[in-house]
Order: C-alpha cells, then structure tokens, then sequence
C-alpha cells in the first residue's frame, strides 16, 4: 500500500517472484471512468474507489478460495479500504512510504501514467497510516527494490 509513485508495482511484482505468489496490478482493476477521471488530473474520490476495492477484493478472495498466496499493489489509502480488502481473507500490508520529494520525482518520471504528479498532495491528505491493530508494517522506498523487497520478506517471515 502507498502513494503514487512509492514503487508499489515494481515491489510487488519483485514480492510476488520471490514468493511464488500470484500478482495482479491493482491498477488495471480500475473502470474506465476512474482511469478517465485521474488522467484529467481529477482526484478520486470514496464513490470513485469502492467498486475499484470490492474487484480488488474478490480476485483476493479468489486466490484464497484456490489456495493461493497473492500480491497485488493498491493504494489503500484508508483504514476502511484496508477493511474491504480484508473480507478476501488474511491480509498483511506493507506500507510503502518516501519523501514527497523522492515520491514527485518518480512521478514525473512515469511515462504514460494516468498518474499525475499534482494528485500527490491528494492523496497525502487522505492517506492513513496503519493503526497499531492492523497486519502490517511500514518500508521505506529510499533504497533500491530488491533491498525493499529483502524488507518485506524480513517483516513477513516474523
């Protein structure tokens, strides 16, 4: 879970090989309309994001029913997105956190994102961090992904 730009995609899918985890970007579960409303540098908003979450969910769900271990990236930005994405079964999240600096920078460097960098300030004012009572733990995207992704796994294995 994070913001844009703290490299979600690329550590998940790096979690994911290293686990022998199904993956799915947590992206292409968005509807048109969503992808449409970001690319026009709109925020989104809980309305916007509840259909996007139960999709999120139930291919988590799937996985589960099926036995298998999953990843995907989403942002999860709030505790009652978290608790959606819950009901698919156990859940563990990594909250990926940067410095807005470093979190504009690759923004700016995604080419054909819907992602834009002035959506940043949105969704760091509608971020809440993980409570103490929550399966999760918080990794710092300063250092390179494979080292990120040695993190993970360290939380993971306690």
């Amino acid at each position: 879970m994070g913001v844009a730009g703290s490299g979600k995609t690329t550590v998940a899918a790096l979690l994911a090989g290293r686990l022998g985890a199904e993956f799915a970007e947590g992206d292409e579960f968005h509807p048109p309309e969503n992808v449409a409303k970001m690319s026009d540098g709109m925020p989104l908003e809980d309305s916007d994001r509840w259909p996007w979450l139960g999709h999120i969910r139930d291919w988590l769900a799937e996985q589960a029913a099926a036995g298998r271990s999953a990843v995907v990236p989403c942002s999860a930005l709030k505790r009652s997105y978290r608790d959606l994405l819950r009901e698919a079964g156990p859940v563990r999240f990594a909250h990926l956190t940067g410095s807005r600096e470093l979190l504009t920078e690759r923004i700016q460097g995604r080419a054909g994102h819907f992602m834009k960098p002035a959506m940043l300030d949105s969704q760091l004012a509608t971020l809440e961090p993980l409570g103490d009572d929550e399966d999760g733990f918080t990794v710092d995207v300063f250092p390179r992904p494979p080292e990120i992704v040695d993190e993970i796994i360290a939380h993971l294995d306690r």
